[in-house]
């Protein structure tokens, strides 16, 4: 096995065998999940071999199989087409399946426990994404040839394996920091010629405003779920049929059915007013920043309730836009006329966006977190925005865009210009978080390696297949 095989089998070890799960439940690409269950059905009909043992535990050649599929299928959808099968790439992936099996030996050696409530909020959300990708229960039915209760009992046990490799790999990771002389070590060992090129970068606040519907509007809507509700509870007639003819959420089609969430996950005014009913019941119009609500408990678990949701939206055509215009045109024109006003104390009051009003209206690269974002990865429309900024500090007037999730195309707001790095060598001075970044990545992959194989040393492991020998 040759310096590429190797470097191969390093990238499958980081992506597959502790972030990347095992069985095809986990995936979250509905062309892949059919693709894969074909193949291991397919697979099933012959006879298996065990290639390895850990502990005594078996490793099939059929799981390695079908995640070397799913390797391969993930690479291509994200636009990796030059990724096909060799033996290197087998081979990588059953080293990262033992690893992983390393890991649950661990696990059970110090005693880790993963309670079922977490067990079971991690399926919830998984299969709740699997619905809204596949279109319905029914398609991710059609697509496994099981129903969604074997699918939760197929494959819970699974979910706990990952969650428990997840806890043992993030103990140690999490231990391991790094000082500032080992960043500048680490910067120094880059050779001059090798630094990469930092491209333009700027940081970013928003004060966001959501434009109310008209009065008229919002009227209406109400009228028509208070209408619906009296269905519901007068006249008797299912809740289900309501949610299926005139539910604008995206649960609507499941006849409303929201399946056991926490209730920390919900909107609070949705959690609050769910809380409040007894299993059948259902309650009076709820408003949220998705719509009115109609809810119907259908049951309560600890902290997580499973209910039925029918949401009427408001029209976005009867949304009023200049009032938010006017809002923020008015906070806009306070600041540039007041020095002593604070843009992040207005967004910290004013602002109506959940992701950063908090942080005062700072905008984060949702890929990293981090404060200054590259030109090329801004959104396009905050991207002509900041084209238009020449000095730090400066405020730009009110401009739509699309927030995203229920509130679509609905939303105004003011941008500041807080920094711009032009493009540059990297160097410590400007680029000192982002080194040591990578700098701590490096250094926690090469602890957890040295940790890992230690671990090997205490453990059974017998290869039942020819290996390579540098494997």
């Amino acid at each position: 096995m040759n310096y590429k095989s190797r470097t191969l089998r390093n990238k499958i070890k980081t992506s597959l065998p502790i972030a990347m799960p095992k069985k095809l439940l986990l995936l979250t690409l509905f062309t892949l999940f059919f693709n894969i269950n074909a193949y291991s059905q397919a697979a099933s009909e012959v006879a298996d071999q065990i290639v390895a043992l850990v502990n005594g535990k078996p490793v099939l050649k059929s799981e390695i199989d079908v995640q070397v599929v799913q390797y391969i299928q993930g690479a291509r959808f994200n636009n990796q087409p030059d990724v096909e099968f060799n033996e290197d790439l087998w081979y990588g992936v059953l080293l990262a399946t033992i690893e992983n099996e390393i890991l649950l030996v661990k696990a059970d050696l110090d005693s880790i426990v993963v309670e079922d409530d977490l067990v079971n909020r991690r399926m919830n959300m998984r299969i709740e994404q699997l619905i809204q990708q596949t279109g319905s229960e029914r398609a991710l039915e059609q697509a496994f040839g099981k129903s969604i209760v074997q699918l939760r009992s197929e494959y819970r046990e699974q979910f706990r394996e990952d969650i428990k490799v997840e806890q043992v790999r993030g103990n140690k990771v999490q231990s391991i920091s790094i000082t500032r002389p080992e960043v500048e070590e680490f910067f120094n060992s880059i050779p001059s010629d090798s630094l990469p090129i930092i491209p333009e970068q700027v940081a970013l606040s928003q004060i966001v405003s959501l434009p109310p519907p008209r009065d008229d509007a919002k009227k209406a809507a109400f009228e028509f779920a208070e209408l619906l509700r009296d269905s519901l509870v007068t006249h008797g007639v299912p809740f289900e049929d309501l949610a299926r003819r005139h539910s604008d959420g995206p649960s609507g089609p499941r006849g409303g059915l929201l399946p056991l969430m926490a209730l920390n996950s919900l909107v609070s005014e949705y959690s609050a007013a769910a809380s409040a009913l007894q299993p059948g019941d259902i309650s009076e119009v709820v408003e949220t920043q998705f719509g009115l609500h109609l809810i119907r408990l259908n049951r309560r678990v600890g902290d997580q309730i499973e209910t039925n949701n029918l949401l009427i939206t408001i029209d976005e055509d009867e949304l009023d836009e200049d009032f938010s215009r006017n809002k923020l045109n008015t906070i806009r024109d306070s600041l540039l006329n007041d020095e002593s006003l604070r843009f992040d104390e207005f967004a910290r009051r004013h602002s109506e966006d959940p992701l950063t009003s908090n942080s005062g209206g700072k905008v984060v690269n949702p890929q990293t977190g981090e404060r200054l974002i590259p030109l090329q990865a801004l959104d396009p429309a905050l991207y002509r925005i900041v084209l238009l900024m020449d000095e730090i500090g400066q405020i730009s007037e009110p401009r739509s865009f699309d927030p995203g999730g229920a509130n679509s195309g609905k939303a105004l707001r003011i941008v500041r210009l807080d920094r711009r790095i032009e493009e540059h060598k990297a160097n410590l001075e400007q680029d000192y978080s982002r080194i040591e970044q990578f700098a701590l990545q490096t250094k926690q992959a090469r602890i957890f390696s040295e940790w890992l194989a230690e671990l090997k040393s205490d453990i059974y492991i017998e290869y039942l297949i020819p290996v390579p020998e540098d494997f």
